[in-house]
């Protein structure tokens, strides 16, 4: 089932979510839905905050974008992006390394809003995939980038937070608009 995606000015996108303690029916659920969900926006990543869920879940799958390139190791080996995707991150632990990169992002809470946001190069993940199994993994490119954004989203911050401030200064009116119009939404369901 398609979910509405929570956009900003909601207070959920601002939690912390909570560690999952078991992968129950109703997470599997919340994975499938999400992924549909993901798919439906065209987005290459979406954390359950982001469907109005506080909780350590993420789903990233940058299968087909070939301008924006990704690289991937399992065991310390290279690996092939594309049949590791989608990827279910529950309770993610990151370690980011390298050089920060510059590179244009976007998010489904912020719909139409891009901006250049600096990230370290590299990301070793630490999770637990859709069975509650742990698993590990380190990638660049444009999945380290969208594993970071993703995380970030579980612990409550968002892409705007990671901005230059005169590119935020910049968007200020966008911003305000979107989350005025996003808290007079959430009022008038109240």
């Amino acid at each position: 089932m398609v979910l509405p995606i929570v956009k900003y000015g909601d207070p959920v996108l601002r939690k912390k979510g909570a560690r999952i303690q078991k992968v129950t029916p109703e997470v599997k659920r919340l994975i499938s839905d999400m992924m549909e969900t993901m798919r439906a926006a065209h987005g290459v990543g979406l954390a359950a905050q982001q469907v109005g869920q506080p909780v350590q879940l993420a789903i990233v799958d940058v299968c087909g974008i070939t301008d924006r390139p990704s690289t991937l190791e399992l065991a310390g080996q290279p690996a092939d992006v594309e049949s590791f995707m989608p990827v279910v991150l529950i309770n993610p632990e990151i370690t980011p390394s390298g050089e920060l990169v510059t590179g244009p992002e976007g998010c489904l809470s912020f719909p139409e809003i891009y901006t250049d946001i600096s990230r370290p190069e590299f990301v070793t993940v630490k999770a637990q995939d859709a069975s509650g199994e742990t698993f590990r993994f380190r990638c660049g490119g444009l999945l380290a980038r969208a594993v970071q954004h993703e995380v970030d989203h579980l612990n409550g911050i968002l892409f705007i937070d990671r901005m230059e401030t005169t590119k935020r200064r910049e968007l200020k009116a966008e911003l305000e608009e979107l989350q005025a119009e996003t808290k007079a939404a959430l009022k008038r369901a109240g």
